[in-house]
Order: C-alpha cells, then structure tokens, then sequence
C-alpha cells in the first residue's frame, strides 16, 4: 500500500531529508499546501519540501492567524498533508500552544503525525500574523524556557525544530525590551543556544535586512516569502546566493485558489452558467493522474481478483 494510499517514504527518512538539506548547497523550498491534493502537486512538480501555514489553515476555517486553532486541529490536519506526501513537512505551531509544557507536547504530536520539523515563535498569546502591526513578544528568556521544553521533548534527532522571532518587525518598544534587527540577532543566537537547528526572522523588509541578517547569525536560516506582507519578494536564488536554506511560500496556494474562487462565483452568479470558465479549470483528466487514479484500479484488481465457486 505505500506509495499508493500513503507515502512512500517513512517519517524517518523524511525528517533525514529534511535535516540534511538544512546544511546543503542549495535552499530548501517548501509552499504551503492548503490540503493534501495541494501536497501532491508540490511534490509532482519538484520542490523539496511542503510548509503548513497556521495562517492560511485558520482562514480555511474562517477564523483570522490570532491563535485561534487547536493543537489538535492543526496536528490532524497536518497528518493528513503529510501522509500524501514524500516530501518533509514543516508545520507552523504558533507559540506552542501554551506554556513551555504544551510546547513539549506539541512536538510529540507532530513527531507521532509523521511531521518532519516545526517552528515555534516568540510572540505572546493570543499571537497575530507576523506581517500586521500590533505584535507583541515576550521576553527572550520565556522563549528560551519555550524551546527548551521542544526541544527535550523530541525523540527523533532529526526531528527539525525551527525558532521564529518577531523581534526585527516590530517599530516600538514593547514589555520585551528593545527591539528591531539587532534584537532579533541577539535572539537567534540565544535560541540557537537553547537547541534550536533553524532560525526564521519574521518580517524582514529588503535583501540588505536578509543579508544583514544572514552575516551576523551563524546557523541555518528560513525566508519567508509571502506576498502583500512586510518583505521584499526576493527569488530563491537569490536567498540561496546570500546564504539562505530555507523558504516558504506560506499562504500562496490559498491566494491562488481564493482568487480564482471568487472570480469565478462572480462570474456564474452573474451570467448564471460556468461555461466561460472552463479554459481555467484543472480538468477531470488532469485532477485523475494527480491523484494517480489508475493506480488505485490497478491495486483493487490485484487485491479483488478471485471468484467464488460451489455453495457457500
């Protein structure tokens, strides 16, 4: 059945993958997948890993990025993405649902759900996208206490766990102390310290800040490339060229689907038929290989095929 109902490659191996790729020449791109069928493609088409974005998860349920989804919604919803998939999935976990404690068991969930990697931040709760105004974070020993309860939780050592600041996107002095650039450098080294393998600074604005950054900071590090936000989009090559290993494409996949979505419920509620729309939809043939649908005939007729004969 591997490879065919589910993924081929063992969450082990796929957490091997992950880490290793972390130190490798080339940078690791992972697009938000919105579902599973979204995973598929990912990987079909080539990238080297999947992300899932809190934030697009919480607005496939109609609920705003403040915190407002459960552990055990994003681990099933995430166990579902990762059981389609060859590909390591890096999930957002928010602050970790909770105290330090919650954080711990955060991991093992994921571990448990065939996650290869998670990223957990400094900001308070209830916590908001990292690319509005009004963020607050705390200071950076509580953060510390946060990855290191993560961190002694995990039982996998290529369990990958990412630690995000929000630190470089925040303008005014907050409970927290200083902040801006210097502070969130001052935080990846203390987060790195307490056993963190990859840092993702929120809300960088220009390659300059990537770069800066990148300098000063001597571990791997994650980009965050999403689109009407704080940053600059700046191409993968780029990113790997300053030194990056890492980028996401968080909520991309769903700004593509929302949009296409609500163009085209405009357009049948309008002129009362989809027939103009066609030309733009993934035909049934299309949506049939994704989902390897030959396969599965060919794997109930292997299973399905004998007779019954004489009196029961």
């Amino acid at each position: 059945m591997a490879g065919l109902i589910a993924a081929a490659t063992s969450a082990a191996d796929k957490r091997a993958a992950f880490r290793a790729s972390l130190t490798s020449e080339g940078i690791t791109r992972l697009p938000g997948a919105i579902n599973p069928l979204t995973a598929k493609l990912i990987q079909e088409i080539g990238f080297e890993g999947v992300y899932v974005s809190g934030g697009a998860f919480s607005a496939g349920l109609g609920l705003p990025d403040i915190g407002l989804t459960t552990l055990t919604e994003v681990m099933a919803h995430s166990a579902q993405i990762a059981g389609v998939t060859d590909l390591p999935v890096l999930v957002d976990a928010d602050t970790g649902f909770g105290e330090p404690m919650s954080a711990a068991r955060t991991v093992l969930a994921f571990e448990d759900a065939g996650i290869a990697g998670l990223h957990l931040e400094d900001q308070v709760n209830p916590k908001r996208c990292g690319h509005l105004d009004g963020k607050a974070i705390v200071p950076i020993d509580e953060m510390v206490r946060r990855l290191r309860a993560a961190v002694s939780a995990r039982r996998d050592p290529n369990f990958v766990i990412c630690a995000r600041t929000d630190a470089a996107g925040i303008d005014d002095m907050s409970a927290s102390g200083r902040v801006g650039i210097d502070d969130a450098i001052e935080r990846a080294e203390a987060y790195a310290a307490a056993g963190a393998d990859l840092i993702f600074t929120e809300a960088l604005h220009t390659e300059e800040e990537f770069a800066k950054f990148r300098a000063a900071v001597d571990i791997p590090l994650l980009a965050n490339m999403t689109e009407f936000g704080k940053s600059e989009l700046i191409p993968a090559q780029t990113l790997q060229d300053i030194g990056y290993n890492a980028v996401i494409y968080p909520v991309t996949t769903l700004r593509l689907a929302m949009g296409a979505i609500e163009a085209g419920l405009r357009e049948i509620h309008d002129k009362g038929t989809q027939e103009g729309l066609l030309g733009r939809m993934q035909t049934r043939s299309r949506l049939y290989e994704v989902l390897e649908y030959e396969r599965y005939n060919e794997f109930d007729s292997g299973v399905f095929n004998f007779t019954l004969t004489g009196s029961q």
